[in-house]
């Protein structure tokens, strides 16, 4: 029997097994949190490291950890030849869930669901599961194969120094934190943050506060406005047509502090914007069709000209560009705070190859001034490993294999944690077409896509460390 037919036999046989780990670790609430002693990103990343160690050493493999941090497992003591880097935090649960986003809920149409199933801990877990499976079958690594996972991808990636501060990365590292088949370039990141402040203004009506989003890399699905001087019938009169353009649910109520207007969007990955419906631009445009007055509506009006409801590629805050490598630039519209004395709005742009400080970050500096806002952030560079190297093509064929697809490199607008890694690729786990809503409510995962990345894991490993049978 050959160790392909052999790899798939055993993770299909270990099916119920699989899914109980990870819901095991979808159980644990690691959205990161103030950082205590040995808990840097927090208890729940903490929590959920310390779970996945045990977990590993019930399988019997040797583990580690760096400083509360990082985790590893290794598979024989040998030098790496291949690092598998995933991570164990997740963004939090967000609105809109059918079921308990924290309880790993197997449905009908053959999706576990659950916050961390797609990211990034149910692949974590496929991978634990392929080194498990070669080690049960005998299999011999003439290399070594580590492990890694962190515990802050979600908010920055400030824990892998914790570990290469101490340890070279292997010559091969992939994570299972994009999809399939390999995505070898990464586009770079913008985030900046767009402010504008004026004296304290008693007209009405007027606009008093404004907020939406919860987190940078969160295409924000709820955004919200006070208004003074306008009822919520008026509100309605006048933004409803707008609220019917942009894709949103408008919500207006009168309370104490003046009529309340809520925009309902969806929430998606800020890598992939036109995925989601952001209820901050929305909110955005329809502030801007209400009879108002005063210096907080005026900067809304310009803002939403430099960020237009449905614009995720920059064109109105020129910066839109592409290139063939790595595709279109996206930016999304975040976080937003409005008082009565000043605005702030953080953004979240992927930029391809081709953008430069130039064309990009110092081009929406420039059309800011001109809009009466102070533009501020910094950019990182596009990551790109080229497709046709040994450890790429034997990604591909592994996944050919099991999944009788064609393999190809793509490109992505997430940032993993291979970023700044050299040679590093994402690879897994979510096959192409599959909306696992990443992000999102009811984040999911198919799971005979689960058990076929397992395998594709598995193969690779074998393939890429030489293992042997005995």
């Amino acid at each position: 029997m050959t160790i392909e037919k052999r790899i798939s036999d055993w993770i299909d046989s270990h099916r119920d097994e699989f899914l109980r780990d990870v819901a095991r670790m979808v159980a644990i609430e690691s959205v990161g949190g103030e950082s205590a002693p040995d808990a840097p990103f927090g208890p729940g990343p903490r929590a959920a490291l310390d779970e996945m160690l045990k977990l590993c050493g019930e399988y019997g493999f040797a583990t580690d950890i760096y400083h509360g941090a990082m985790g590893s497992v290794d598979y024989n003591g040998k030098a790496a030849r291949l690092d598998i880097l995933g991570h164990l935090d997740v963004v939090g649960p967000g609105d809109g869930w059918d079921t308990d986003p924290y309880k790993a809920t197997l449905k009908d149409d053959g999706c576990l669901y659950g916050r961390g199933t797609d990211d990034d801990k149910g692949p974590v877990v496929e991978a634990l599961y392929a080194m498990r499976c070669l080690k049960e079958l005998g299999v011999e690594l003439e290399h070594g194969c580590r492990l890694l996972f962190g515990t802050d991808e979600e908010t920055g990636s400030g824990d892998l120094h914790y570990y290469y501060d101490e340890h070279e990365p292997a010559p091969n590292t992939f994570t299972p934190d994009t999809g399939f088949p390999v995505y070898n370039v990464e586009k770079g990141m913008y985030r900046p943050v767009i402010t504008r402040s004026w004296p304290g203004e008693a007209g009405q009506p007027r606009l008093v506060s404004a907020q939406g989003g919860f987190r940078i890399n969160v295409v924000p699905a709820e955004a919200k406005a006070v208004i003074e001087g306008l009822d919520a019938p008026g509100a309605l009169k006048f933004a409803g047509p707008c609220a019917d353009k942009c894709g949103v649910e408008l919500i207006a109520s009168d309370t104490p502090a003046g009529c309340e207007i809520l925009v309902r969007g969806k929430q998606t990955h800020a890598a992939y914007p036109q995925s989601g419906i952001n209820a901050v631009t929305a909110l955005l445009a329809v502030i801007s069709e209400l009879p108002l007055a005063g210096a907080a509506f005026e900067a809304v009006k310009e803002l939403s000209r430099l960020f237009p409801h449905g614009d995720w590629l920059g064109e109105g805050c020129g910066i839109a560009q592409s290139d063939e490598i790595s595709g279109e630039l996206t930016i999304s519209a975040d976080i937003f705070e409005l008082d009565e004395t000043g605005l702030k709005l953080e953004c979240d742009s992927r930029v391809p190859i081709c953008a430069g400080e130039a064309n990009c970050r110092e081009a929406l500096e420039r059309r800011g001034r001109e809009a009466g806002f102070e533009v501020t952030g910094g950019m990182i560079a596009a990551h790109h490993t080229p497709g046709d190297g040994e450890f790429v093509q034997s990604l591909l064929k592994c996944y050919e294999h099991y999944t009788g697809l064609k393999g190809e490199c793509v490109s992505t607008g997430g940032g993993t944690y291979v970023h700044d890694i050299p040679g590093g690729v994402g690879f897994g786990s979510g096959m192409p077409g599959f909306d696992s809503r990443l992000h999102g409510a009811n984040e999911r995962i198919r799971v005979t896509d689960a058990l076929t990345a397992s395998k594709i894991f598995a193969l690779a490993i074998y393939k890429i460390c030489k293992g042997k049978e005995e």
